[in-house]
């Protein structure tokens, strides 16, 4: 799952500007962890949703995703 994120989905995420990691992958759990672009949108839902049905189309595998948002250090500086 780790390299499919990698290769498959990252550079179609960054293309957009996101940023997309790997985190874990548990009983069809799928972490990721939103950098970028991605960890301030607002239809972040729905690429997750284009995620889980391009693992399912490509892997045939059903998952869910669990999103995490972090955004740079220094949009906290004033």
């Amino acid at each position: 799952m780790k390299s499919y994120i990698e290769t498959k989905i990252a550079p179609r995420i960054k293309g957009d500007g996101g940023w997309v990691e790997f985190s874990s992958f548990e009983k069809g759990d799928l972490t990721l962890i939103f950098r970028g672009e991605c960890s301030k949108c607002v239809v972040l839902d729905r690429c997750c949703a284009w995620i889980e049905e391009e693992v399912k189309k490509d892997l045939k595998q059903d998952i869910h995703i669990k999103a995490k948002r972090i955004k740079p250090f220094f949009w906290d500086v004033d």
